[in-house]
């Protein structure tokens, strides 16, 4: 860091993996809210560890940069190995970085192998990282009571609720709002990074009665006495509740757009099995007349008694499990109900008929032995 590419390349990873965070936990929580569970870390289709390789990817990057490209000398030790105090912010930076390549690193380990404490252990590694960010950021070497230290000191706060939510997160697995304040405030940390890097060396945007000043090899800024500073100390407090504001608007709109995208996908797909089961049904239904004309009389009654009820039962459940106002379902019920309907009454009619055949049996089996008892009179 201490430079624009320092704080904006950064700035740019926390932002996307803050985002990449908050459309899959909206898009998990929308598909399945009961089931939702908050995961550390998410897998692509392709690549499973993505988004973790990205991560080592990135903080190789920054620690080359801090300690073998950016150096003069490129290497941060003097000439009798000791570390200058030029470059003990660039130890700092590396730390943070060392950190976060071992959570990446450790997660996927974890995966691999699949311990039972799995998940308290990645959501713990990424609390460590964060901790080590807010400890170092809070003792930072660079000036504290400037310009860039307001900045830095504002940064603490994201960090800080990165921090505690990701603790939270071990307790409370299926707290979406644990998690989408988490993602938010990753994204929150990429903004205010980029923002401090673009605000503090871009000359353009310095605060009036301030300017850049070379210290021990980089560029700082400084103001014209106590009211020049106070006053661009107060343009920073301003510009992170203006960015804060907005990127809870953000946040929201997103929320928003994604619950409705995906709840219409949810809604879409039970209508078409709902559509599948009807037809499913009334293929049942034509089966069972088929059958009920080609089958013998008394095989027909047994399938009536026995099916008839069951298959009602089983309908009446069906319609009661996927009741809806829509006034297309609506339709839908009420012709499945007329045909449960008729089929109770050809249920019932089967009963009765069965039940004068029987009497008709009874009476000729009376008659036959009546005969019989004639014939032997006679």
């Amino acid at each position: 860091m201490g430079t624009l590419v320092g704080h904006v390349a950064p700035g740019f990873g926390f932002f996307i993996i803050g985002l990449w965070h908050l459309l899959n936990h909206i898009k998990n929580h929308a598909i399945n809210p009961k089931s939702y569970t908050s995961l550390p870390w998410f897998p692509t289709s392709k690549i499973r560890y993505l988004e973790l390789i990205l991560i080592m990817a990135g903080c190789t990057m920054s620690i080359a940069m801090e300690l073998f490209i950016g150096p003069d000398r490129h290497q941060p030790l003097d000439r009798d190995g000791t570390i200058p105090s030029n470059h003990l912010h660039n130890f700092e930076h590396s730390s943070i970085s060392i950190t976060l390549f071992m959570y990446a690193v450790f997660s996927i380990v974890l995966d691999k192998i699949a311990p039972p404490a799995q998940y308290g252990l990645t959501h713990l590694l990424g609390s460590i990282a964060f901790g080590q960010q807010l400890l170092l950021f809070h003792l930072h070497s660079t000036d504290h009571m400037g310009v860039e230290g307001q900045y830095h000191w504002l940064l603490q706060i994201a960090i800080f609720i990165s921090l505690v939510t990701t603790l939270l997160g071990i307790n409370y697995p299926k707290s979406f709002l644990n998690s989408f304040a988490r993602s938010v405030s990753i994204m929150f940390q990429g903004v205010w990074l980029m923002v401090t890097g673009f605000m503090l060396w871009t000359p353009q945007f310095i605060a009036k009665g301030c300017f850049m000043n070379l210290e021990e090899g980089h560029k700082v800024v400084r103001c014209h006495g106590e009211k020049a500073l106070e006053r661009a100390k107060s343009l920073v407090n301003i510009q992170f509740s203006w960015y804060f504001v907005g990127v809870t608007i953000f946040s929201l709109s997103l929320y928003l757009i994604m619950i409705k995208l995906y709840s219409k996908k949810v809604e879409y797909q039970s209508l078409k099995n709902f559509e599948e089961q009807e037809e499913d049904n009334e293929d049942d239904v034509e089966a069972q007349k088929k059958r009920k004309l080609e089958e013998p009389r008394s095989t027909f009654l047994q399938m009536g008694k026995s099916f008839a009820p069951m298959d009602m039962e089983s309908n009446y459940i069906y319609l009661n499990k996927n009741s809806s106002n829509s006034p297309a379902k609506n339709d839908k019920k009420n012709m499945i109900l007329e045909k449960l309907k008729i089929l109770k009454r050809a249920d019932l009619f089967l009963e009765n008929f069965d039940t004068g055949l029987k009497s008709v049996k009874a009476h000729e089996s009376e008659f036959s032995r009546s005969v019989n008892s004639f014939t032997s009179y006679a």
